[in-house]
């Protein structure tokens, strides 16, 4: 099952793929309100186009990977597209240019993360997936800190437009990567959750029954909208709060606080791959809950650049549990259903809601009440998420996993089934 090869393959595709796999990020609204002048509501609406796209797609691009057996070439498709997004952002600055770029980026981010995922599955296993499915974020986040140091470095002589070059190169070296993964290492079925016992059995539910009949998996997919919610605008904030005060140093503020960030999510991600197994899934995810409510309060205390970079690190700490353990939960709640990554995209598309609200609602909250209200509103929005996550659903951790931390966990309780605790 597990190849050596492939995984080295892995990991250096998680690397080059690092910051263009979640579509054009605050650089699109650096360039767009520094070169054209555009304000905040504007940029909110041109990015609602790729958010309703990312929303709509992502259950059936869950359940293409599911379907397709050659995973390798949907993640090719996916590069191409990717660069293809952020050559249109230089080459065709217009309004209705930059919104199919962002539509045709979210398509593609969404079925790479789904893809990488499936191929990890199937390399190493669910018994390993955990820690796999953690080096691939600590990997992707080392990668994205040295995209944006690179960007940091070659800015201030190039432009802001060499940042989109950049990131178009780098995607298209990353089919280097995937060529490199061997096919035979592949397993399919595997990559698509299906136990080995269960390999051809015709009485699979479907997809939409296998989301919407897991309850568990619905909680977990409000929890996780209330959490992006609160959070996938807060760095945009950050960042035009500081474009608006220091308009001469937006580019290298905001790469300061994207690698301020990604040095703490690769500590964060590996951490909670290697102790999700010992500790559980629930409380290192209710840690990214809490630590997200913190970090916006604090942005209500100070707009200072340096300060601000600080307490981007707690950035870190949420989106590396979530990057590193979301695929692992998603396993564990569909592990022998074959629709692993449809359960993925279903899951991912409720999330993907709280993503695409957090924008306008964030940047309404700016017009009318300013800035402080705004990140006030997101921490409240993130002690709401902790509050149901703590109440509502279950820890996910198979018992095998409990077994082998504790080893006298007697036999009657070690049938393979998810943990009802907590």
């Amino acid at each position: 099952m597990s190849s050596p090869r492939a995984e080295r393959a892995l990991d250096v595709l998680n690397v080059v793929l690092a910051d263009v796999r979640y579509g054009l990020g605050p650089y699109a609204a650096i360039f767009l309100m520094t070169r054209y002048g555009w304000d905040e509501a504007s940029i909110a609406f041109a990015a609602s186009f790729a958010g309703m796209t990312g929303l709509i797609a992502q259950t059936p691009i869950g359940a293409l990977v599911d379907r397709v057996r050659s995973k390798r070439a949907v993640l090719a498709c996916a590069v191409l597209v990717l660069a293809a997004s952020c050559l249109m952002v230089v080459l065709l600055p217009r309004f209705w240019a930059l919104a199919a770029a962002g539509v045709a980026g979210a398509l593609a981010g969404s079925t790479i993360g789904t893809g990488l995922a499936a191929i990890s599955l199937s390399i190493v296993g669910p018994e390993r997936f955990a820690r796999r499915a953690a080096r691939n974020e600590a990997l992707f986040h080392s990668g994205n800190a040295i995209v944006n140091l690179t960007i940091l470095s070659v800015a201030p002589f190039f432009g802001i437009a060499a940042v989109f070059w950049a990131l178009a190169a780098a995607s298209l070296l990353s089919l280097g990567a995937i060529r490199a993964i061997p096919a035979r290492a592949i397993d399919a079925d595997l990559a698509r959750g299906l136990s080995p016992n269960a390999m051809g059995c015709k009485s699979k539910p479907s997809a939409w029954r296998t989301v919407l009949g897991c309850r568990p998996l619905l909680v977990f997919g409000v929890c996780g909208a209330l959490f992006h919610f609160a959070n996938v605008s807060m760095i945009g904030l950050v960042v035009q709060r500081l474009t608006r005060r220091h308009p001469a140093d937006s580019v290298p503020l905001a790469a300061a606080c994207m690698i301020a960030a990604q040095i703490v999510m690769v500590a964060i991600a590996s951490l909670s791959g290697s102790r999700a197994d010992a500790w559980g899934r629930k409380p290192i995810f209710l840690s990214a809950f809490l630590v997200l409510a913190l970090r916006g309060a604090l942005y209500t205390v100070s707009d200072d650049p340096l300060w601000s970079i600080v307490v981007q690190l707690l950035d870190g700490v949420g989106v590396g549990v979530f990057g590193a353990l979301f695929p692992v939960v998603i396993a564990d709640l569909v592990r022998g259903s074959g629709h692993f990554n449809a359960a993925q995209g279903g899951v991912g598309t409720i999330h993907s809601i709280g993503g695409i609200l957090s924008a306008p609602a964030a940047n309404l909250i700016v017009v009318w009440a300013g800035y402080d209200a705004a990140f006030a509103t997101q921490a409240a929005v993130a002690l709401a998420g902790a509050a149901l996550f703590w109440l509502a659903m279950p820890e996910t951790r198979p018992r095998q996993a409990m077994r082998a931390r504790f080893r006298r966990v007697p036999d009657s309780l070690s049938d393979g089934r998810t943990s009802p605790s907590g």
